[in-house]
């Protein structure tokens, strides 16, 4: 039997929809045949990703709650229940054989009705530190597949199996792209190449400190690839025209992006830490402070505590960055140690494996 049908679920950041997305491809490869459909949330960038991604998707009204007292907070028991009633609507008429979750608001509602009606199931956590919609759909799933040790403190330890976060494939080997990379971002061979990356909307704490050491990356003599996010283009593109610095609003060919690179500055989500575990390349982290359970400090500590990437927190930039980079930067060694102890980290077969596990879940297999 290949004509199976499959929900997934997940949203809200790209953390969420990639993954799902990767497993979504993985299955296709396996049943041709099968049948998807994607559950998200309505006005989130799910709605937009996975049709690129060439997937169907429905929207629920659905969103966290806010940490303070918001009319958003005062709508969420509405929310909750609208979606409760239309995720046991989508399920009724497209019945799947398997729904899997990779966290997300909206992943909540759609997972605890197919549990409630028996579905086989499973969820994928990506954090070091587990969000609080796989938190509370723990117990009731068949499998949950992990990134990180140590999480049987939130789940059931005898569902969980690690298995990694599903990576972009291209980036296995980026080594093999260096030359083709460096003349792809115009970069000089004999110069060390910094890489950085805020995620793909950008991080206006990592564009401001970037844009007040332009003079000490100079001094340096470094060149610097900088992603500095859609939002913020128009405010740091004028810096083009400095020698050695490519500003770019994103990089579609991030695995030239890792392969150009010597050195890699970057935020702490973790799509990110699993694919620079991948790549290998000696990484400065430098956290958002402004996500849910500050899941991205967490995620880079596990990472620094290795001894396999630096950890600067935001608030500690203006004392730290300069003597951190510079140690960085001059000492061939460290940045070897680094490297190596990230490789280490790496968990490069995880959507296989995945997917593998989710198999043993069908029905007739």
């Amino acid at each position: 039997m290949s004509n199976y049908k499959f929900i997934l679920s997940g949203g809200g950041t790209g953390g969420h929809i990639y993954p799902a997305v990767a497993i979504a491809n993985e299955l296709k490869s396996r049943y041709p045949n099968a049948e998807f459909l994607f559950v998200g949330a309505k006005d989130r960038m799910e709605m937009e990703k996975v049709p690129q991604a060439g997937y169907k998707i429905e929207g629920l009204w659905i969103s966290g709650i806010q940490r303070k007292l918001t009319l958003k907070n005062l709508m969420f028991p509405f929310k909750v229940m609208s979606s409760l009633a239309k995720s046991k609507k989508i399920i009724k008429s497209f019945q799947p054989d398997l729904v899997v979750g990779t966290g997300g608001f909206a992943s909540g509602p759609l997972l605890k009705v197919a549990t409630d009606k028996k579905i086989p199931s499973a969820i994928q956590e990506q954090n070091s530190f587990p969000g609080i919609t796989n938190k509370i759909l723990a117990p009731k799933v068949n499998k949950i597949f992990v990134a990180f040790d140590s999480l049987e403190k939130y789940f059931p330890k005898q569902k969980i199996i690690k298995t990694g976060n599903p990576v972009r494939e291209d980036l296995l080997e980026v080594s093999k792209y260096r030359v083709e990379a460096q003349q792809f971002f115009k970069v000089d061979e004999q110069k060390k190449t910094i890489l950085v990356v805020g995620g793909s909307l950008g991080a206006k704490r990592i564009n401001e400190l970037i844009a007040s050491k332009l003079d000490f990356f100079t001094n340096s003599n470094v060149q610097l690839i900088w992603q500095c996010g859609k939002l913020y283009f128009e405010q740091y593109k004028k810096y083009n025209a400095m020698q050695n610095v490519t500003v770019l609003p994103f990089i579609a060919e991030m695995n030239y992006a890792y392969a150009a690179a010597d050195i890699i500055i970057s935020r702490a989500g973790a799509g990110a830490v699993s694919e620079l575990s991948i790549v290998g390349k000696p990484v400065i982290f430098i956290p958002s402070p402004n996500v849910a359970e500050d899941h991205q400090t967490k995620n880079a500590k596990t990472v620094a505590d290795k001894e396999a990437a630096i950890l600067i927190k935001e608030a500690e930039l203006d004392t730290d960055f300069e003597l951190t980079f510079t140690n960085l930067i001059s000492s061939e060694e460290k940045q070897q140690v680094l490297s190596k102890n990230m490789k280490q980290l790496a968990l490069p077969n995880a959507t296989k494996q995945i997917v593998d596990e989710l198999v043993k879940l069908l029905p007739n297999t």
